[in-house]
C-alpha cells in the first residue's frame, strides 16, 4: 500500500472539496495520507500567470464558478461562498498549517481554514484571521504558536515543499502523488486511492 502526498492550497475551491473527503475515504482503505500544504502562486508565475487562470481565461472561468457549486453540493457539503476578493492569499495560513503537521493539529486546523472561508464566506488572508480559526481549533498559545509558523525556519520549510511540487511537475491543486504517478483535481481523488492500493 502506497502513501497519497496530499497538495493542497487553501486559495482553491476544490481543495477545499478534496480535503473534506479524503481522511474518511483513505481511512477506508488503511492508506496514508501526508498533508502538504503549499502555494500554486510560485507555480503560476512560472509560466506567466499573475492570477488564477479562471480569472484570466473568460469562458473557463464562468464554467468554473458554475461548477464548484455544483460539486459542493454534490458531496453534501454546506452552499459554497466565494468571497468578492478572490482567490484568497493562503500564505500565513499555509505557514500555520505547516507547522500544524508536525503538532498533530494540521488537518484539524486546515479544515477549518477551508470553513471559514467556502462555508462561512469569511476572509482568511489577514493575521488576525488566522488566529481566529487557531482559537477556534482550539490551539493554545496563539499568539507564540502564530509567531513560529511565520518564522524563517517554517517560511523555509514551505519554500521547500513549493520547489518538490515544481520538482514533481505539479500544475494545479489539488494534487495527489501516489509514487511517480501524479494525478490533478478533486474528480482524481479515487483514481489516486485506486493506484495507492496496487502492490
Amino acid at each position: 500500500m502506497k502513501p497519497i502526498r496530499f497538495y493542497y492550497e487553501f486559495a482553491s475551491p476544490y481543495s477545499y472539496i478534496s480535503m473534506m473527503r479524503i481522511e474518511e475515504l483513505t481511512a477506508q482503505h488503511g492508506i496514508e495520507v501526508i498533508y502538504q500544504p503549499f502555494l500554486i502562486g510560485p507555480l503560476f508565475k512560472d509560466v506567466g500567470w499573475e492570477t488564477s487562470p479562471f480569472l484570466i481565461y473568460e469562458a473557463k472561468g464562468k464554467n468554473f464558478f458554475r461548477d464548484i457549486v455544483r460539486e459542493a453540493e454534490h458531496y453534501g457539503l454546506p452552499p459554497l461562498q466565494i468571497l468578492d476578493e478572490f482567490p484568497q492569499r493562503g500564505l500565513r495560513a499555509a505557514r500555520v498549517a505547516l507547522l500544524g503537521m508536525a503538532e498533530g493539529w494540521g488537518v484539524a486546523f486546515s479544515k477549518a481554514v477551508y470553513r471559514r472561508q467556502f462555508q462561512q464566506g469569511l476572509p482568511i488572508i489577514g493575521e488576525s484571521d488566522v488566529k481566529a480559526v487557531m482559537s477556534e481549533t482550539g490551539i493554545e498559545n496563539v499568539n507564540e504558536v502564530y509567531e513560529q509558523a511565520q518564522g524563517e525556519e517554517n517560511k523555509g520549510r514551505l519554500f521547500e515543499i513549493v520547489n518538490e511540487a515544481k520538482a514533481l511537475g505539479l500544475y494545479g491543486a489539488p494534487s495527489f502523488v501516489v509514487g511517480d504517478e501524479l494525478f490533478w483535481g478533486n474528480d482524481r481523488l479515487t483514481r489516486a486511492i485506486s493506484y495507492a492500493q496496487r502492490d
